[in-house]
This record gives structure tokens, C-alpha cells and sequence, in this order.
């Protein structure tokens, strides 16, 4: 297991499902580590495909609203989520403002759409500010509590992510986070405002080393590590499938829970720092997916879990 600090968590006593595996903090704001991605709540199906079923939207609703019931303060969603007639922010928003003084709402820019669902260039420095404000019309917010400055690959942030900061300093923007980042990337950022979260892939059998010393190092900074595809792994948008490991079958057989929980409870075990955002727009997967915030695992119940994803991972 990685060597994390412990400073900024709390384990206090559970008051809500969500609460049960303890609370971390993202600049001033505190939640519980076990949240909700809205990637799923726009369709049914495989996200961002342009056939995908728009999901019911009083289904949408009742997840959400849900999700709240059950203790989950930390929503990660973004202005790209959408399907034919469905829109994620436009779904939280309808679901849960006027918003809860603890709730936290975190988007993410730099990828974008054009309105047939196809993917347009990621913006650049003159589109971020235009990004921000179209998430802000779309959740009904005057400022964002957490923007992750999304990239894709290798060329340098600065200039955006100095953007980002300017518009934390006019007061639309509280914190700022980055999204799918090489290890550079975070010293660069650090170097121009702080950094709250990073948000990778990062799941039992599909991390990289390289993911694997991010973690390690934002647990030594007190950053939050977030984790996507921890449930879905190199399904991505399609979502899980394919054959699991025999050491998480058999292991969530012994608890009496599914694979998908395990592996939620696998990432949460891996610090203190990580927080998990399972994305679902089923009412019944919501509930297990909160569930597994309470799911505990022996040191020796996780050297079979670890000894599987190194197995998977060479």
C-alpha cells in the first residue's frame, strides 16, 4: 500500500452511508470520499455515443437526489456530459438547487462538443473563460467550487491553467484541480496556483506505474487523488465487462457483494487522499456503490487484491 499522509482526513463516525470511509478536503471544502459522477446520468448505455438512449429524467433526478439522502456531498460532472435531449449540469441543477451549503459540484474543462455530440478541439487559453461560464449558466452557480483543468497529452498547461487562475482570482472559481495529467504536469500547474485534486485513470488491473506515482506523490502533498474508470477500467465510457480477476470473485462472494463494489472499496483502501466518483444513473447501482464506502478489507484480503492488479498491470 502506499505511504500516504494522514493530516487532512477524518474518520470520524459514519452518519450516512457516504460518511463511512471517512472525509477529505479540497481547499476549504470537505467531503466525504465516496461520490457520484454524472458521466452516466445523461443516457443509458455507452456515454458520448451518439445513438445512446437518453436516460429518463426523472430517473436522473431521483439519483440525485438520492445521492444526496445517502450522504454523498462530492459530484463530479462536467459541460460535455450530455446526451440527444439530456445534460447533466442541467440535471443536477434541476435536482438539487438551490444547492446545499456542503455540497460540492466539481466540472471540468477543456474538452468540448459540438451540439451533434462530436468532439471539437480541446480550448485553448481564449475558449476556457467561455467553458467556465457555460458551466456556470448550465448548474446555476455564481461561482464553481472545483474546475480540473482536463488535458490530453503531453504539451505544457501553463498557459491555461494560468487562465484557470485568473478566474479563481475574480472570484468565479474556488479551487482548481487537473484532469488525466502526466506527472510533470502537476509541478508545472503547482508552480502558478494550488492544486486541490488530480483526477486519472486509475482502477485494480488497469494502473500505470506512472498513475501509481501520482497517487503516491499527491498523498504526500495533500492533494486529492480521483480516480476514474475504477469501476469501469479499460471498458471506459462503454463501462464495465469482460472476465474479473478469480481473487475478486472469489473474494466478493466471502463478503457477499458484487465485483464493482469490491473494487470501489480496493481504490478507497489505497489512502486517505483518494476519493471515489462511480458514475451510475441506476437507482439500484447508486445504492451499492455507497454501500461499499463501508466495505472493510484485511491486509491479507488486500495482498490479493494488490498481487491481481500487479498481475494485471505488468
Amino acid at each position: 500500500m502506499p505511504e500516504v499522509t494522514t493530516e487532512n482526513t477524518s474518520t470520524t463516525t459514519a452518519t450516512s452511508p457516504a460518511a463511512a470511509a471517512g472525509t477529505w478536503t479540497l481547499g476549504d471544502l470537505t467531503v466525504n470520499r465516496i461520490g457520484l459522477g454524472a458521466m452516466r446520468l445523461p443516457q443509458t448505455g455507452a456515454a458520448f455515443h451518439p445513438d445512446a438512449p437518453p436516460r429518463d429524467r426523472d430517473q436522473a433526478i431521483r439519483v440525485l437526489r438520492r445521492a444526496v439522502e445517502l450522504g454523498v456531498n462530492h459530484i463530479d460532472t462536467a459541460a460535455f456530459y450530455f446526451s440527444a435531449t439530456r445534460s447533466a449540469n442541467e440535471l443536477i441543477n434541476r435536482a438539487l438547487a438551490p444547492y446545499r451549503d456542503d455540497l460540492v459540484v466539481v466540472t471540468k474543462v477543456g474538452p468540448g462538443r459540438d451540439p451533434s455530440g462530436a468532439w471539437i478541439a480541446h480550448a485553448g487559453p481564449e475558449q476556457l473563460r467561455g467553458q467556465v461560464e457555460e458551466n456556470l449558466r448550465q448548474l446555476g452557480r455564481d461561482h464553481l467550487d472545483v474546475v480540473n483543468l482536463r488535458i490530453l497529452g503531453d504539451a505544457p498547461v501553463a498557459e491555461r491553467f494560468g487562465v484557470l487562475a485568473d478566474l479563481r482570482k475574480q472570484g468565479l472559481i474556488r479551487h482548481l484541480g487537473l484532469s488525466n495529467i502526466r506527472p510533470h504536469h502537476l509541478e508545472e500547474a503547482q508552480a502558478i496556483a494550488p492544486v486541490v485534486c488530480v483526477q486519472n485513470p486509475f482502477g485494480l488491473g488497469t494502473a500505470t506505474a506512472e498513475q501509481g506515482e501520482l497517487l503516491r506523490v499527491c498523498g504526500e502533498q495533500g492533494i486529492a487523488f480521483v480516480p476514474f474508470y475504477a469501476i469501469a477500467g479499460a471498458g471506459r465510457e462503454r463501462g464495465a465487462g469482460g472476465q474479473e480477476p478469480e481473487a475478486l470473485q472469489a473474494l466478493a462472494r466471502a463478503h457477499g457483494v458484487s465485483t464493482a463494489q469490491l473494487r470501489i472499496a480496493w481504490t478507497l483502501h489505497q489512502g486517505p487522499h483518494v476519493l471515489a466518483i462511480p458514475g451510475t444513473g441506476d437507482p439500484a447501482h447508486l445504492e451499492a456503490n455507497v454501500a461499499a464506502a463501508g466495505l472493510r478489507l484485511s491486509p491479507a484480503e488486500l495482498d490479493a487484491l494488490d498481487a491481481a492488479h500487479r498481475a494485471d498491470t505488468r
